[in-house]
């Protein structure tokens, strides 16, 4: 009998193995939301009203450190596209290598193409149903590299049978035109129709930042700019629910964050907090087991760049991390060792040439012009024509009525320093460069050193000039579509 079971047991050795089954994989969806910062009701912010992504923040987890590596779009865009820093990638500058045939380097590709080979359908969304919810907005600094997305993927509808997918809705309702482009101004007028349902801010009773001068047009603008926040949540509560009836909701990891800063004359453009500090929320699906870090409902305030997002979901989606790639994993089994800093780069926007480094640890923000001229106060036909702020601000300079913070930004000027303490001054309208108190004078040669160092190991590209006939068209289609402002014409 032992011999017969011995014999039936070896016997088994050479039956055919069934086939082992691939691992069941998520979906992954991005839903971006274009220039903001911590304005959402599920960080403290005053009149907006956004209940789908506070909802999401109870579901999920909400991060309160999390930091874009440029304070525009397109450069932002570049880097978490591919995980890497848009200064060593060579595509730090506003909208460049459009027309010259550039390539990204060796080994560095976009996220989607690497989701793309792991097995899954990748979508940019436009629609659902017969319904706008997203721009399909790609503003990449990079235009030579094959198709971002999958071919017919702007359709919600594509998803249900497309699985596992990589799906990205990029919200407009935080990006508004206050002028008139040559567009359709029907358009233009539907658009800020839909969000006249979500006027929850008033300029009576909204408070602008320090940094602003106390006036009408300040008060106006800034009750705008929460409004679009609130019609943002607004398009995501459509993208969220609509995933919720297709069932796919508990198969799907959800990350919501912002893009770049907030949309204001100091912070998109520029490497102030409000400029780099964006929202991330993240919500884990049901039918998936949560990682450790997961844990609805609460506060992550890890260090976290958005280049990490992109590391992160290639891990999520079962992917190893590419060896150049800087971005760092956060969540899950690859999770990599918490950042100390965080850094960010601003070089040319448009025609203006600014070189601008910045640091973030728990604490401090350390910011370094190394341009010279006007900072902040520098000509920018972009801003000078979408941010009625600018030139309310250029008048009172110039009739010498702008006092304290206003007054300091006007008149501030490369190369310099700033330091600031973010959690006793969030405003940052304290500089502390020149503070003799030990903890201060210790976080600037720390950062100062982590900045240094950072800017040498990355191979920082900003120091090399951009040829001047790239520069010039630049220049000349800024003139060409705004003109030039009245303060900056030549006295008569």
């Amino acid at each position: 009998m032992t011999k017969f079971l011995f014999l039936f047991l070896g016997s088994l050795a050479f039956l055919p193995a069934q086939a082992a089954q691939p691992a069941r994989k998520p979906n992954i969806l991005w839903l971006i939301g274009e220039n903001l910062s911590h304005d959402l009701g599920c960080y403290g912010a005053k009149n907006v009203h956004t209940p789908n992504l506070d909802r999401l923040a109870t579901e999920g987890v909400r991060y309160s450190r999390v930091f874009s590596t440029n304070p525009a779009c397109a450069p932002s865009r570049s880097a978490f596209f591919v995980g890497m820093y848009q200064t060593s990638t060579d595509t730090h500058p506003m909208r460049s290598h459009r027309t010259d045939g550039f390539k990204l380097p060796e080994g560095v590709r976009p996220v989607t193409h690497r989701l793309r080979d792991g097995g899954y359908f990748t979508a940019n969304i436009k629609t659902v149903g017969n319904e706008s919810v997203g721009t399909g907005k790609l503003d990449l600094n990079y235009v030579n590299e094959g198709p971002i997305y999958h071919e017919n993927s702007s359709q919600w509808e594509t998803l249900k049978t497309r699985q596992p997918f990589f799906a990205v809705v990029n919200a407009e309702e935080s990006e508004y035109d206050i002028y008139d482009r040559k567009s359709a101004e029907k358009d233009r007028v539907e658009w800020v129709g839909e969000r006249i349902h979500a006027q929850h801010a008033k300029p009576e009773t909204v408070t602008p930042p320090p940094y602003y001068p106390e006036h009408p047009v300040v008060r106006q603008e800034w009750a705008r700019y929460l409004n679009s926040v609130s019609g943002m949540d607004l398009r995501f509560g459509k993208v969220l629910a609509q995933l919720r009836h297709d069932g796919l909701e508990d198969d799907t990891i959800i990350i919501f964050f912002g893009d770049n800063g907030r949309l204001e004359p100091r912070g998109i453009h520029w490497c102030y907090d409000n400029g780099l500090r964006v929202p991330m929320i993240i919500k884990w699906p049901k039918n998936f087991p949560a990682p450790d870090q997961i844990k609805p409902g609460t506060v992550d305030d890890r260090i976290l760049s958005l280049i990490d997002v992109t590391a992160t979901t290639l891990a999520l989606a079962g992917q190893s991390k590419p060896l150049l790639m800087q971005g760092r994993v956060f969540l899950g089994e690859q999770t990599e060792a918490p950042r100390t800093f965080a850094f960010a780069a601003r070089d040319r926007i448009d025609e203006t040439q600014q070189r601008i480094r910045s640091v973030h640890d728990e604490c401090y923000h350390y910011i370094r012009t190394l341009s010279t001229g006007p900072t902040f106060s520098s000509l920018n036909r972009y801003k000078e024509k979408c941010f009625a702020i600018m030139p309310v601000m250029h008048g009172l300079h110039a009739q010498g009525k702008l006092t304290g913070p206003a007054l300091e930004l006007m008149q501030r000027t490369g190369p310099c320093e700033e330091l600031y303490n973010t959690q006793m001054d969030p405003h940052e309208v304290k500089n502390l460069l020149t503070s003799q108190e030990p903890a201060d004078r210790e976080a600037l040669t720390r950062l100062r050193a982590a900045l240094d160092t950072w800017m040498t190991e990355t191979g920082d590209r900003g120091a090399i000039p951009e040829p001047a006939e790239v520069t010039a068209p630049f220049a000349q289609e800024m003139h060409q579509w705004f003109g030039t402002p009245s303060w900056a014409l030549p006295a008569k």
